[in-house]
Order: structure tokens, then C-alpha cells, then sequence
């Protein structure tokens, strides 16, 4: 049984791409996080041009909790022009040197001796399973990376890194509004391979657009917010938990209480029909 918790704190906005919290207002989210039971901290080397993990790693260290209550997960690859690398272009690197001092970065910024899974951030046209395998050997065995995974991986995309990896994640959007991972093979090959699955942007962008897609759902999830004593997000929630690819949304928010609702989802059960009535009006069209 994975030891992650099965909503994870996605950490993108905490710093300067967001909150910019001080040491001490993030030592106190990560604080609540885990007494709600989240225990599991979503970050990348990317976030916050190069410094978010910097400083949640200085506000975990002035916490109270101890690093063996929590996991973290980190995403490198992404090869982004910023103060903090003055790039002539955006790129991705999968070199084997490129993704050992990746991950010596993070685990300095973030003041720990081990990643608990390191995920490709996205995948690369001149990426090579043989070169990505030395890197990943090389961690594994130096004890620094626990377990390896992909974000924004296609089924062949994995396959491809499969015969020289073991990939244990994928990391990809999915959503009540961004279904597509459902229906081209994505969570199917997750589910075949036994490869966990986690979600960003959860939500979709149903509380980010006013568009017909969101002025369809609108009523019908408010409806359902009443049958079961649920706020909106709580059924966006429920409804992505209920695939049986025990899909681990990782949710942005900065707010105890939104953290709480996140966690209190995982107890709604939605019926068939109204899983399916909230997919057939978010596609707008009937099932085929």
C-alpha cells in the first residue's frame, strides 16, 4: 500500500508564484496540512522560478513535524529561462547528469537526505530511456530517490521509458472539465501496469472559467451539493476519486479549511447515474 496520503498538497503556489508565504505562515500550513491527514507535499525544482522548494524546505525545518511523517515528491526536466537560469530558450533536459544534479538541488533547497518519488516533469523528444536509467540506478542506489515516475506521460510515452525504468506514477491533468486521460488510454494503461496515478489541477477549470462547459455544470453540481450535503468542490472531488484508478488529486490551495473540505470528499460516494450525469453534462453530449 502506498504510504501517500490520498490528497496531496501541491505546493506551486505557496511561494513567489502565489501566497509568497513567510517561513513561519508555511511552517503553519504545513502544520495543518498534516493534521488533517495530509501528509504528502507535491513540489518541483521549477516552482516559483527555482525557489519554492528552498523555502518550504527552510519552514518544514522550523515545523514541528518530523520528516519520516511526511513524503515528498519532486518533478525536474524543465529547462526554464528565470533570474535563476538566464536560458536562451525554454527546454527539457533527461540527461543522466542532468537529473542527478537536479536532484541534488532539491535535496539541499528542500533539507532532506531523500525524495520519495521523483517524477519526470514532461516528457522530451530526445529523451532516452537507457541515458534516464543511469540517473535513476544511480539515485536509487545512493538512497536519495525512493521511486520514479513520469507527469504528463502518454501511454506510449510511458512504454517507451518502461523498458529500461520501473515507472511507479504518472502525474497528469485530470478533471470533471478535462476528462481526456479517461478516454485515450491514459488511465487504462495506469490501471494495467499498476502505475499510480496522481492529478493536477483537480478542479478543472470550473471555478477558473465562466464558459458553457461551467454554465452546464453549474446547476447540476449545485443540485448534488444539497443531496449530499456537499460544498462544489467536495463533488468535483468525489467525482474524480470514484475511478478506479484510485486517482490522488493534488490540490493547490493554501486554505486550512479547503484542505479540510479536500480531505472530507474522500468520504462521498456519488451513484452511478449521477457520476455519469456530471461526465455527460461537462462533455456536453450523451454517452455514446
Amino acid at each position: 500500500m502506498s504510504p501517500f496520503s490520498k490528497i496531496i498538497a501541491g505546493t506551486m503556489t505557496w511561494g513567489t508564484w502565489g501566497k509568497n508565504f513567510t517561513p513561519s505562515e508555511m511552517s503553519a500550513l504545513i502544520e495543518s496540512a498534516l493534521s488533517l491527514g495530509i501528509s504528502t507535499f507535491d513540489h518541483a525544482d521549477i516552482y516559483g522560478g527555482y525557489t519554492t522548494e528552498a523555502a518550504f524546505g527552510t519552514a518544514f525545518k522550523d515545523s514541528k513535524v518530523d520528516r519520516s511523517q511526511v513524503q515528498y515528491i519532486s518533478k525536474c526536466g524543465i529547462q526554464y529561462p528565470s533570474e535563476a537560469r538566464p536560458l536562451n530558450v525554454k527546454h527539457y533536459d533527461y540527461s543522466a547528469e542532468h537529473i542527478t544534479w537536479s536532484v541534488e538541488q532539491s535535496l539541499q533547497n528542500l533539507n532532506t537526505e531523500y525524495l520519495d518519488v521523483l517524477l519526470l516533469h514532461r516528457p522530451s523528444p530526445l529523451m532516452d530511456p537507457q541515458e534516464i536509467a543511469k540517473a535513476f540506478e544511480q539515485l536509487k542506489s545512493q538512497g536519495k530517490v525512493k521511486s520514479f515516475g513520469v507527469s504528463n506521460f502518454t501511454p506510449a510515452q510511458m512504454s517507451l521509458l518502461s523498458t529500461e525504468n520501473l515507472i511507479e506514477w504518472n502525474q497528469l491533468e485530470c478533471s470533471l472539465t478535462q476528462s481526456k486521460a479517461m478516454f485515450d488510454g491514459t488511465t487504462n494503461h495506469l490501471m494495467q501496469h499498476q502505475i499510480g496515478a496522481m492529478a493536477w489541477s483537480p478542479l478543472g477549470s470550473y471555478f477558473k472559467e465562466d464558459n458553457e462547459q461551467s454554465q452546464r455544470l453549474r446547476p447540476i453540481v449545485q443540485k448534488m451539493c444539497t443531496t449530499y450535503n456537499a460544498t462544489e468542490d467536495q463533488i468535483l472531488l468525489a467525482w474524480l476519486h470514484q475511478h478506479p484508478a484510485q486517482i490522488r488529486p493534488v490540490v493547490g490551495t493554501t486554505q486550512e479549511a479547503r484542505l479540510k473540505d479536500a480531505m472530507d470528499a474522500l468520504a462521498i460516494t456519488l451513484t452511478i447515474q449521477d457520476w455519469f450525469l456530471l461526465l455527460e453534462t461537462s462533455l456536453g453530449h450523451r454517452m455514446p
